[in-house]
C-alpha cells in the first residue's frame, strides 16, 4: 500500500506538471491569434497602412517568441519524469527497507504487554490507568467475573475515564444485580460523565442502589441534588437528613448541607 500511494503520488505530480505546461502553452497561443487579428482589423479599417502591419506584426511575433523561450524553464521534459518517478522509487524502497530491517508487521503490542506483566507484580505503587490496564486483561480472562469488573470500574473512575467505568460498573450489574455499591458507582460515573450533571440515568441507579441498601448515603446526596435542581425541597430533605445527622455538627459538609435546605435555620 505504501509503495502503490507512492507511486500514484509521483504520477499526480506529473500530471500536474503537464496539466499546467499545457495551460500555459493554450494562454499563449490564445494571446497570439487575439494580437494578431487585432491587428488584421486595424489594418481592414485602414488605420494602419501596409508597413505598420508588417512591422507590427513582426514586433508581436517576436513578443510570442521571447515569452515562450522565458517560459522553456518551467517546461516538463521526459527526463524530468524520469527523476521524479526515480525519486519517488528510491524513497518507497527505502522507507520499505527500514520498516523490514527495524519493523514486525502483524505483531501486537508487545512493549505494552510487557509493561502490564510487570504492573501486574506491583499493584500496590501503580498509578489509576496503570492499574485499569491491569484490570482490564484481568477482565478479558474473567469476562464473566463482577469482582474483575467492579474492580475495573473503580480504577477507570479514578482514571478520569468515567464512560468506561460506566461500561464495566453495567457488565458487573448485569451479573450480579443486587449490588447497591456498584449501582451507586454507576450513578457517579454517570454524573461524572455529565459534567456533574445528576440526569435521569444517573439518579435511576442511585435509586437501584438505596432501593438495595438504603445506608448508602452518596446515593442519598446525589438524589438530593437532582431534588434541589428541580425544586423538590421536600425530597431533597428526605434524602439528605440522614446524611446531615451522620456528621459532627461542627462539620464543614454538615452545615454546607444545612445551609442548602429551603427553610434551614441560618
Amino acid at each position: 500500500m505504501t509503495a502503490l500511494l507512492a507511486a500514484l503520488a509521483g504520477l499526480l505530480t506529473l500530471a500536474g506538471a503537464r496539466r499546467g505546461e499545457d495551460a500555459t502553452a493554450a494562454v499563449n497561443d490564445a494571446a497570439a491569434v487575439v494580437e494578431m487579428d487585432e491587428l488584421d482589423r486595424l489594418r481592414a479599417r485602414g488605420l494602419l497602412d501596409d508597413a505598420g502591419w508588417t512591422a507590427a506584426r513582426a514586433e508581436a511575433g517576436r513578443r510570442i517568441l521571447s515569452s515562450e523561450r522565458a517560459a522553456e524553464p518551467a517546461r516538463v521534459r521526459p527526463a524530468d519524469r524520469l527523476w521524479v518517478l526515480g525519486g519517488t522509487a528510491v524513497t518507497v524502497i527505502a522507507a520499505l527497507g527500514l520498516y523490514v530491517a527495524v519493523g514486525a508487521p502483524g505483531l501486537p503490542d508487545q512493549a505494552y504487554e510487557r509493561r502490564v506483566d510487570q504492573w501486574a507484580g506491583q499493584l500496590d505503587t501503580l498509578e489509576a490507568p496503570q492499574v485499569a490496564a491491569v484490570m482490564n486483561r484481568v477482565v478479558r480472562e474473567r469476562p464473566r467475573d463482577p469482582e474483575a469488573l467492579t474492580m475495573l470500574g473503580a480504577a477507570r473512575f479514578e482514571a478520569g475515564d468515567p464512560i468506561g467505568a460506566a461500561s464495566a460498573f453495567r457488565r458487573a450489574l448485569a451479573l450480579r444485580p443486587e449490588d447497591a455499591r456498584s449501582w451507586a458507582r454507576l450513578g457517579e460515573s454517570l454524573v461524572r460523565a455529565n459534567e456533574g450533571q445528576v440526569d435521569a440515568d444517573a439518579e435511576a441507579a442511585f435509586r437501584q442502589a438505596l432501593t438495595r441498601d438504603p445506608d448508602q448515603l452518596g446515593a442519598r446526596y446525589f438524589i438530593g441534588e437532582a431534588a434541589l435542581a428541580r425544586g423538590d425541597a421536600a425530597t431533597a430533605r428526605q434524602m439528605w437528613s440522614p446524611l446531615i445527622a451522620a456528621l459532627d455538627p461542627a462539620d464543614p459538609r454538615r452545615i454546607d448541607l444545612e445551609s442548602r435546605l429551603p427553610g434551614a435555620a441560618s
